[in-house]
Parts: structure tokens; C-alpha cells; sequence
């Protein structure tokens, strides 16, 4: 690596301006390194000046992160510009021996380098490297190096963990096994050989035996990835030598020093891991270890330690255990001693509150939250223990349950016995029972544990009464996750009692409590029973909400004020939990008068808010749903509150568009697209503006926006006159919108849904001027996407056009296109796409206007096409006939809105501010009859004609079908 003086010294000198903290002189120096970066020779510059021993050690370090940051963003060759070839060659000629040599923070840089290359050159574009890691690891001494080798080969061969499993992988990991296996059972067999040798002579200093357990951990880390995928001959034939030096590392006691900085737990933790691994992946060939192992990891568990890495060892362990309860080999700890001996000593100390926990609720409520309900503590003491308890209850319940249910009155006999001091006896009792409201063995283990209603009662409610909402705490939080979590067991007359209290508990100051109180309200309103739907079968049933507007009005007024003052506490200005339950009462409640103007003003006032930085996408969701379900449930009652709604929305969603808010844009045009439905006729001037921005084609040019546009437009199609539609050629431009979204396979559905609100909205005299133009855009498509998807719109979109404006209008305006193209349609796309229509107004719509092209459509009665005449048909009671779900719709259904993280088409859909979709065929109720009566009638006209034809051309599955349907309404076919 040839580099002038020169061009180091420039070097040296900006990468030292770089750690400014002046910001001039830094931006300056990041400039000036930004632009050399795309000459030729710049990342050997880098590379030669962090390998210069004369340079400054922070110079050469913060030339070794930039190196890395330049190669991860132009080591890909799809890079605007990546590093040249030659380039590349030299750096992986000499990168492996730098980083040997480089100080430890300098090797950590350069060995992340290296991983960077890796991924996307080893080992095909750099088969030198495997040999070359070999090489020096057989020849060094030096641990500090040795581990820097071990810690490059990890983060290479880390990708046979997570990557899908396919021939090319393992290629990879066969070339990986052949060339590494050995070497690393050498080096993992001599590390401890010279770790037994310097516990017992003491020859070794704590620091230069920390270096050996750190590469003993590095290989298990390896062993572990390479054994990912499934059991590799060499490990299986090696297992024994592997499986004695694990065993020895989970008996074996070493020196306090070692012992308390978590030197040898974090290797222990590393076993534990290949243990799991094994036991899930290569269970019969480890079964022989297994006792030893579920003895050792056990022991291990029952011994007090205080080093920081003794809760991941714990977590690990515990797993391990968790394991090996539910697998064939469960009975290792099926006697009642030993089943005793695990909840008493592993189990149950680790379910009880420690310090930081504590420390969590009171500094970190988002966290703690996170994993409390949202359920990422997987990685935490509370919940594997828990988890080892099911793991247990799956064969041995009856015991498990004795054992848990005695342990929780004995936790509350202590609280009992003196309250402030034993609170986290009872709030452990309380999460046993809420962490085990789950199936083992087929049924709700919590739920056996002790009587939900009557532990409630006396265990969980006095948590809400008589006591300040500021006093409890994680006690509170507790009582409120029991409520949440049992709310279907709970009966509605008890929970309706105490939701005074719960709304009580939303104006407490921490942010725990008032989330969880939230929450509890929010999950309540999405209680739902079964009822039975008598009109609709004797065997439907329809799940109805248990909790409605009667239940939820006499509390709305305080309940909408603590909400809203919640979001004003600290921390809890874009609380999602809080804006969740917002959201959910006002799907739910009756909200009307002052109420409703006090929410609309709060509500408009958080928008405000975030729009000036929208940063929480799931708060900011759900915000607009309850804009939204406002809107929905208010004005549509109230027709006074239109106005107040108009002009409190208004500026703020003009502000979204003038400000190019982009997150916000598609709820905007959603929100729009209610007031547009809900406002009076004419449409007003700041709507008929909004109708013009609407129609510009700059407004289509994000394609994330266009479901929401497109949603919109059809409310102004629906509301605008048609003699506005006339004026400046504004029709034209709709028609264009239908034209770009259709000829998009992403967009496709939504030109439809334009066109067919164009179809049901205007007159044929209006459109009329059009219709050639339209079926000329669609068969153009059809040409190149004849997919199902196109060609069910296709067919949906003829049907809408033939009951609006008759079979006639239909034919003709066809085959103005071209002459007798409709049959060709009819035969290729119509007749065998019929039956995989779906939805129930769209099953009805094409049925309806099938049966009305073969029995008033000259075309189709024509001597000429009796074939497509008897297809059309058995098309017809194909779709007809075919099974479908009962479908029971509840005047109130409630959408649990997924928590997606992040801006898209498909999160931005508002479920409150969705339109029903209308049924251009209200005045027929009942598609099969209306089938059967114009059949018999045409019949009735030609006797003795059609029965040949349906003979001949109709399945005979389907003539048994119509037969059937002939007798049920009392028609014939002569």
C-alpha cells in the first residue's frame, strides 16, 4: 500500500478535526472526507494510515471506523459507487494480519471490517480467507489475538443461524466444517487444557485467564453456528470430547475473581445455549449426555452468585430445563421431590420482583411496559421461570398446581402479616397467576390455579379501593394486568362496579399505572360473547360485544377527561395506550353535545402537535382512528356538530397538505373523504377547492397516497352534481386518475373502484361520450395482465354496467370497440371467471346480471350461441351454490388494530373512517331465486328448448343443483 506522506499527513489531519466538538471544523473535516471518498485509492489510504504505528492512537482509531463505514456502504456492488476491484484484493490480501497487529480497540474495528467483507465475498470470491484464519490461529499465542481471530470467524459463520436453508448454504457450511471443525476443536481442547493446568499450579493471572474463558465462549458460539442447520458428522463423531469440556465448565468452581465479574458465567451461558440446541435439533444423538447435563445446569441454578452475567446465565439454564420438561425425557424430573425442589429453589425465587425491576417501572415505563404486556420479556428471570412452570404443568398438571397454589397462599399469607413490607409477596402471587392464564395440556393452568372471580375479589380489588391512585404502584399495575388479563372470566356486573375506579386510575401519575389502567378499559370494550343469531339458523352464532354505549355513557364524561389530561403528564404526551382507549370509547360510546366538542378540541390539539414532529406512528394511528370514529358515530347522529367538526378539522389538515406533513397525508385524505359524506349539500367553497387539488395529476404521483385519494374521490363522486362534474372537463380528469391506477398491477383494484363509482353515480348521458374509451383502456390491459384479480374486476365492472344501463347498452357499447368482440370476452374471460368471484355483493351483482344477459340479451339468445348460453349458466349456479361461510354482521363491530411500527399504504387504512360499500341491487334480495324465476319465465316462452341445452352443456353436479333450486321455489324448466 503505496501512499505518499502527503496524503497521510492530509489524512491524519482531518480524521483529528473529525473529533472536534466544535461542529465548523467538523462538518469541514466530514466534507472533505466525503469527497475523497470516491477517488480511486482512498480505502487503502485509510487502511495504511490505521496501520501506521507512527500516527496517534485515536487518529488510527477514528481511521478504522471510517474504513468500516466506507466499506459498508461501498463494499456492495450495487453501490452508486463502489470500490474498485484491485482495491479489494489488497485489502483482503492484508486486513486479516493488520488486524492481528492493530491494539484491541483498532482489532475490533478492523475484525467488523472483515465481517462486512465476508458477507458478501466468502467464501466464493475469498477462498484464501478460511486457510489464512486456520494458519495464524495454529501459529499464535497471543489470547488477545487468538480471540480477535475467534471473534472474526463468529461473526462469519453467524449467518448459518438466521439464514433460510438452502443447497447454496450448505455448500457454504460444508466448505466452512471442512476447513474450521478441526481447527476448532484443537484450540477449544488446548485452551482448556491450559486453563485446568494454570487453576491448579496458579500460574496465570486473573486477566490472562479472563482471555482464555473469553475464547472458550468464542467457540462456543461458533460450535453453536455451525451446528445450526442440523448435526455435522465431525461434531457427531467428536461429541464426546465436546460434551466433557462443556460438563466441566457447568460443574466446576473457579476463583472468586473469575467468579464475580462474570468471566466464566458468560461461557457458561454459551454451553447452556448448545445445550438447547442439541436437545431441540439433535435430541436422540444427545440423549446418553442428557442427565449428567439437566443434573449440572440444575446444580448450577441452586448456587448463589452474584456476577452480572448470572441473569443470562439463569435465563439460558432455566431454558435448558424448560426444554427437557416437555420433551420424552420429562420424567428426570417427575418425582414429587424433585418437582418440589425446582419450584421451590428455581422457580419461584426468580417470579419475585428484584431491584431492577423496581428500577424499570420507575425509570423506563416504556420498557417495562414493553415487557410486562407486550410480552418481550422472554429474555427476563419472571418469565422463563414461568415458562418452565407450563413447561412442567404439560405432564405433570395435578402436581404442578398443588405446588403453585399452596406457594400463592403462602405469599399472601406474608403480605397478610405485614403489608409494607411484603407487598412483592402479593404481587408475585398475582403474577404467577396471570403468567399461567395460559393452556398446558389443553387448559387454563391459571385459571385451575385458584378461582378467578373469588381471587379477584379478594386479592386483586382492594388494589382499587380506598387507596390513593399515586400510592400502590407496581402493586396497582399488577391488580389492573390481573383484570386485563382475566376480563372474559370476570363478570360483567363485577367489572362494571369497578370501572369508575380504573378510570379513577388513569389520572395517577405513573406512567405504568395510567397505561395499564388505560389498557384495562381499552381490552374490556373487546369482550365479546356468544350469542346466538335466531333468524339466521338454528346452529349461528354471532359473537356480541358484552360491553356497549349503555355500559360505558354513564362514565364517558369523567372517562374522556382523565384520558386526555393523561396525555398532558410527562412522558405520556404520545402514549399509545392512552390513545388506543380514546380511540375505542368513541367507537363504543355515545358521544354527543359538549362532550363531543371537548374531544374534537383535544383531539386537534394532539394532531397539532405531532405534526410538527411525527415520530410514534402507532400513537399517531390510532389518533386518527379516533378523529375518525368521531366523525363516524357523532355526526352522523347530530347534524348540529358538522360544522363544529368542519371548522375545528379543517386548518389542521389543510396544514398536513401545505406543510407536505407526507406520514400524515393518506389519513388526511381519509378524514376528508367523512366530512365530504357527511356534509350538506351544495359542498362548500373550501370543498369544491379540495375537489380541484384533487383532481391535478401532481396530487397522484406518491403511490402510497392513492388508496386514501381514491377513497376521497369516490366521496366526491357521490356528492358532487353531475353538472359540476360537466364543468372544466373535470370528468376527463377523473377518467385520466382511472386510466394511471389501472394500467399499475399495485393499483389496478383502485382505478376499478374509481370506474365503478363513476358507473353508479352518473347517468349514461354523461358517460356515455366515454364508454369506448373505458373498454378500450381495459382490453388493452387484458392483453398484457389477464390475471384473476384483473379479470374479476373486469367481469365485476360489466355486470355494474349492465344493471344500471341493461344488457343492451352493454353489448353495443362492446363492440363499438370492435365487431362481436363481446362473445370473445363472454367465452374467454366472463363464462370461466363467473365462479371465482367473491364477496357478497359482488357474488350477487354478477350473478344477477349473468342471469340477465342469457335470458334479455339478444346476443345470448341467438341460435348461434346456445353453447355459451348453457356455459353461461352452469357458470352461473357454480358460483351460486358454491359453500360459503355464514356471514352474521354486527351493527358495532370493533377492529383490533395491529400495532405495526412504521408508514405504509396498508397501515395507513383508517377502520373508522371505511365506507360500506353500497348494493347497487338492493331491490333484489335473493340472487338463487331471482336465477330460477327468470329461467323459468324464458323457458315458459320457448318450451322444450332449454331443458336440451342445460342437458348437453351444463355439468351434471350443477343440473342437480338447479333441480333442487327449481323445487325450492316452486318453478319449472318445460
Amino acid at each position: 500500500m503505496d501512499v505518499s506522506p502527503e496524503t497521510l499527513t492530509t489524512l491524519s489531519e482531518w480524521f483529528l478535526l473529525s473529533l472536534s466538538p466544535l461542529a465548523e471544523p467538523r462538518r469541514a473535516s466530514e466534507s472533505s472526507l466525503s469527497d475523497a471518498a470516491n477517488q480511486h485509492g482512498f480505502s487503502l489510504a485509510v487502511l495504511r494510515l490505521v496501520s501506521e504505528p507512527a500516527a496517534d492512537e485515536q487518529i488510527r482509531l477514528a481511521a478504522a471506523v471510517h474504513f468500516k463505514n466506507h466499506l459498508r456502504s461501498r463494499w456492495p456492488p450495487s453501490s452508486s459507487f463502489p470500490i474498485p476491484g484491485p482495491e479489494k484484493t489488497v485489502i483482503k490480501d492484508r486486513i486479516v494480519a493488520l488486524m492481528l497487529s492493530s491494539s484491541p480497540r483498532i482489532r475490533s474495528q478492523l475484525s467488523e471490517s472483515l465481517s462486512i467483507i465476508s458477507s458478501y465475498d466468502f467464501p466464493q470470491s475469498w477462498p484464501s480467507l478460511l486457510p489464512e484464519l486456520v494458519s495464524y490461529l495454529r501459529s499464535e499465542k497471543d489470547y488477545a489475538k487468538i480471540n480477535g481471530l475467534l471473534g472474526a470467524a463468529n461473526s462469519i459463520f453467524s449467518k448459518f443461524r438466521h439464514a433460510f436453508d438452502t443447497s447454496a448454504l450448505r455448500l457454504d457450511l460444508k466448505y466452512c466444517l471442512d476447513g474450521f471443525a478441526a481447527p476448532l476443536l484443537d484450540i477449544f481442547l488446548k485452551t482448556s487444557q491450559i486453563i485446568s493446568g494454570s487453576i491448579a499450579s496458579a500460574s496465570l493471572s486473573p486477566d490472562a485467564l479472563r482471555l482464555l474463558f473469553e475464547s472458550q465462549r468464542l467457540c462456543c458460539e461458533i460450535f453453536y453456528s455451525l451446528n445450526s442447520i442440523e448435526l455435522p458428522e465431525f461434531f457427531e463423531d467428536h461429541m464426546r470430547e465436546w460434551m466433557t469440556e462443556f460438563l466441566s465448565y457447568l460443574t466446576n468452581t473457579y476463583t472468586a475473581a473469575l467468579e464475580a465479574d462474570g468471566t466464566v458465567d458468560a461461557l457458561r451461558s454459551a454451553v447452556c445455549d448448545n445445550l438447547q440446541l442439541y436437545m431441540e435439533k439433535n435430541e436422540e444423538e444427545f440423549k446418553d449426555y442428557l442427565k449428567d447435563f439437566a443434573g449440572a445446569v440444575w446444580n448450577l441454578l441452586l448456587t448463589q452468585a452474584s456476577s452480572p452475567s448470572r441473569d443470562q446465565l439463569t435465563i439460558t439454564a432455566i431454558r435448558f430445563l424448560t426444554t427437557v420438561s416437555t420433551s420424552v425425557h420429562h420424567s428426570l424430573f417427575g418425582s414429587p421431590e424433585t418437582l418440589q425442589q425446582i419450584c421451590q429453589s428455581i422457580v419461584f425465587p426468580n417470579i419475585r420482583l428484584r431491584d431492577d425491576d423496581e428500577e424499570l417501572f420507575e425509570m423506563n415505563f416504556v420498557e417495562y411496559i414493553r415487557r410486562d404486556i407486550e410480552g418481550s420479556d422472554v429474555g427476563t428471570r419472571r418469565r422463563i421461570a414461568c415458562e418452565l412452570l407450563k413447561g412442567l404443568a404439560a405432564n405433570y398438571k395435578e402436581q404442578v398446581i398443588t405446588l403453585v397454589s399452596g406457594q400463592i397462599q403462602k405469599m399472601l399469607a406474608m403480605y397478610s402479616a405485614n403489608q409494607a413490607e411484603n407487598w412483592k409477596e402479593k404481587d408475585a402471587a398475582i403474577y404467577l397467576v396471570t403468567s399461567l392464564a395460559t393452556k398446558a395440556g389443553g387448559d387454563l393452568v391459571g385459571a385451575q390455579l385458584v378461582d378467578v372471580e373469588s381471587f379477584f375479589t379478594s386479592v386483586v380489588v382492594p388494589e382499587f379501593l380506598g387507596k390513593s391512585v399515586n400510592d400502590g404502584g407496581i402493586l396497582q399495575a399488577s391488580a389492573l394486568k390481573f383484570f386485563t388479563v382475566f376480563r372474559e372470566q370476570i363478570p360483567k356486573h363485577t367489572a362494571i362496579a369497578l370501572l369508575s375506579d380504573v378510570i379513577n386510575f388513569i389520572r395517577a401519575n405513573s406512567n405504568v399505572v395510567h397505561s395499564y389502567a388505560a389498557n384495562c378499559i381499552e381490552k374490556l370494550l373487546l369482550v365479546r360473547d356468544r350469542s346466538p343469531v335466531h333468524e339466521s339458523g338454528p346452529n349461528v352464532v354471532a359473537l356480541q360485544p358484552r360491553y356497549g354505549a349503555l355500559d360505558i355513557n354513564p362514565h364517558l364524561a369523567p372517562l374522556m377527561r382523565n384520558l386526555f389530561e393523561a396525555l398532558q403528564l410527562p412522558d405520556s404526551k404520545e402514549n399509545h395506550y392512552i390513545m388506543k382507549c380514546i380511540m375505542r370509547v368513541l367507537e363504543v360510546a355515545d358521544v354527543s353535545g359538549d362532550v363531543a366538542r371537548h374531544c374534537i378540541a383535544c383531539l386537534v390539539s394532539v394532531l397539532a402537535e405531532v405534526c410538527k414532529n411525527p415520530i410514534n406512528p402507532v400513537f399517531n394511528h390510532y389518533l386518527f382512528e379516533a378523529i375518525a370514529a368521531l366523525v363516524r358515530r357523532t355526526c352522523e347522529k347530530e347534524k348540529s356538530l358538522i360544522t363544529v367538526f368542519e371548522a375545528a378539522l379543517f386548518p389542521v389538515l389543510e396544514n398536513i397538505l401545505r406543510n407536505d406533513v407526507t406520514e400524515f397525508w393518506p389519513y388526511a385524505f381519509q378524514i376528508f373523504a367523512q366530512l365530504v359524506e357527511i356534509s350538506r349539500p351544495p359542498l362548500s367553497h373550501n370543498y369544491m377547492e379540495l375537489f380541484k387539488v384533487l383532481l391535478m395529476p401532481q396530487t397522484w404521483m406518491r403511490s402510497a397516497n392513492a388508496p386514501a385519494l381514491v377513497r376521497l374521490l369516490r366521496a366526491y363522486l357521490q356528492k358532487v352534481p353531475n353538472a359540476e362534474l360537466n364543468n372544466e372537463g373535470r370528468l376527463s380528469q377523473v377518467l385520466w386518475i382511472f386510466k394511471k391506477l389501472v394500467s399499475i398491477s399495485s393499483t389496478e383494484d383502485l382505478g376499478f373502484y374509481v370506474l365503478n363509482t363513476v358507473v353508479e353515480n352518473l347517468g349514461f348521458d354523461m358517460i356515455g361520450q366515454y364508454i369506448t374509451h373505458i373498454w378500450s383502456v381495459l382490453f388493452y390491459q387484458l392483453q398484457d395482465r389477464s390475471t384473476v384479480k384483473f379479470v374479476n374486476s373486469l367481469v365485476v365492472f360489466m355486470s355494474l354496467v349492465l344493471v344500471k344501463h341493461g344488457p343492451v347498452v352493454l353489448v353495443d357499447s362492446i363492440n363499438a370497440v370492435q365487431d362481436n368482440i363481446f362473445v370473445v370476452i363472454i367465452k374467454n374471460f366472463w363464462i370461466p371467471n363467473l365462479k371465482l368471484i367473491s364477496g357478497s355483493i359482488e357474488v350477487k351483482l354478477t350473478s344477477v346480471a349473468s342471469t340477465r344477459l342469457i335470458c334479455e340479451s339478444p346476443t345470448l339468445l341467438d341460435v348461434s350461441t346456445v353453447e355459451l348460453w348453457g356455459k353461461m349458466l352452469d357458470s352461473i349456479i357454480a358460483l351460486l351454490v358454491q359453500p360459503g361461510q355464514s356471514r352474521v354482521d354486527l351493527e358495532n363491530e370493533l377492529m383490533d388494530v395491529p400495532e405495526t411500527v412504521g408508514y405504509s399504504a396498508s397501515f395507513a387504512r383508517l377502520h373508522n373512517a371505511g365506507k360500506n360499500e353500497d348494493d347497487p341491487l338492493k331491490e333484489t334480495k335473493d340472487p338463487k331465486e331471482f336465477l330460477i324465476k327468470s329461467i323459468a319465465g324464458l323457458s315458459a316462452h320457448s318450451p322444450g328448448r332449454y331443458p336440451g341445452i342445460i342437458e348437453k352443456f351444463v355439468d351434471p353436479v350443477n343440473q342437480n343443483a338447479l333441480s333442487q333450486l327449481c323445487a325450492t321455489y316452486g318453478c319449472a324448466i318445460v
